[in-house]
């Protein structure tokens, strides 16, 4: 079978769990995001027809369809927990028109006229949560760095063991903590990048072999969010004219992703490293003070500087004031490395008993 052939049954396998999916969420919705999707089950069932009528043309056998496990599954969750809990896992499974869904839109909500006119519905949503979003990742990465590690420190520190274990221990946690956090992060990003890739090549095929019928699904969700039905299909038509424009604006609108945000894993992993590292080094760094014995003491007070400064940085995202924010954080800190302070002490007088 050539490689053209089997794409068509992959995208015609898509289209008809997409359709089934659809259907669900017809099922749990109301008001026009249940219209919108019963048309694309609509618009869905009729592309699956179109692939049938290529592969009977080319003498390939249409296979039978039967939801798999994992349709059937994607489909369970979305009943019980809600649409919204199940955004990424839905956009993997194409399933499109997830834009209405944005936060504070409301079903049926209008699209501002200078939007419609100038780009995507509104494609600022899209870049709303980019801007600061490295500090943001750096002050967090810190965070979780200095007060994971200084409980370790203080954990270990109050079970009375030898300065040298201390900071073995505090090195072993500051290198797994990091690696732990930089491999998450690796994998994180690379599957939202191989699932952004996957979905944009099944978009561009069927952009380039069914473009009315794309044009139409577009056209629904303008219309499900405000647009008149003509407005709708003269908006759909002009964005998809432009094959690369199109793919972009077919990927925000239908399936909620954005092919801009094709971050690095590497560049994600060693961030994230390198975040975490600084943080878990502070408690540390009192041991390698000049000073005749490095003491409990040291880590404690370059904790709570740590807590009280990176607490001061948290107020850039949350509104809050530099003071209470630093405080807050200096107390949560706290508590953690009092906990295992605790731990640490009861476990060291277990086994020296």
């Amino acid at each position: 079978m050539t490689p053209e052939l089997k794409s068509a049954l992959l995208a015609l396998h898509e289209e008809r769990a997409s359709a089934v999916l659809y259907a669900t969420m017809e099922e749990i919705e109301h008001g026009p995001r249940a219209a919108l999707f019963a048309r694309l089950r609509t618009a869905s069932e009729r592309q699956a027809s179109l692939w049938e009528e290529r592969l009977r043309a080319a003498g390939v056998p249409v296979p039978a369809f039967v939801p798999g496990p994992r349709v059937r599954l994607v489909a369970w969750l979305a009943r019980r927990l809600g649409p919204r809990r199940m955004l990424p896992v839905l956009a993997a499974m194409k399933v499109r028109g997830l834009s209405v869904y944005r936060s504070g839109e409301e079903p049926g909500g209008p699209i501002a006229p200078a939007d419609a006119a100038s780009h995507p519905a509104a494609e600022s949503w899209h870049r709303a949560g980019q801007g600061g979003g490295t500090l943001r990742a750096a002050v967090f990465g810190v965070n979780d760095g200095l007060v994971s590690n200084a409980s370790l420190i203080v954990g270990v520190a109050a079970a009375g063991s030898d300065p040298h274990v201390v900071v073995i221990a505090g090195f072993s946690g500051l290198l797994a903590g990091s690696l732990s956090m930089a491999t998450g992060e690796y994998i994180s990003v690379k599957t939202q990048r191989e699932l952004l890739e996957y979905q944009l090549a099944l978009e561009r095929q069927e952009l380039a072999t069914m473009p009315e019928e794309e044009v139409d699904e577009l056209a629904a969700i303008y219309e499900a969010r405000g647009l008149g039905r003509d407005a709708a299909r003269d908006l759909a038509s002009r964005l998809v004219a432009d094959p690369e424009h199109g793919l972009e604006t077919l990927a925000r609108e239908e399936l909620g992703l954005d092919p801009r945000n094709l971050v690095s894993p590497i560049a994600a992993a060693l961030a994230s490293f390198t975040s975490f590292a600084a943080g878990a080094l502070i408690p540390l760094a009192p041991f390698f003070l000049p000073t005749a014995s490095p003491s409990l003491a040291g880590t404690l007070v370059a904790m709570e500087i740590g807590l009280l400064t990176v607490g001061g940085l948290m107020s850039l995202f949350t509104g809050r004031g530099v003071v209470w924010s630093a405080l807050r954080m200096a107390f949560l800190g706290s508590a953690a490395a009092g906990a295992t302070f605790l731990i640490g002490r009861l476990l060291g007088v277990a086994v020296a008993g």
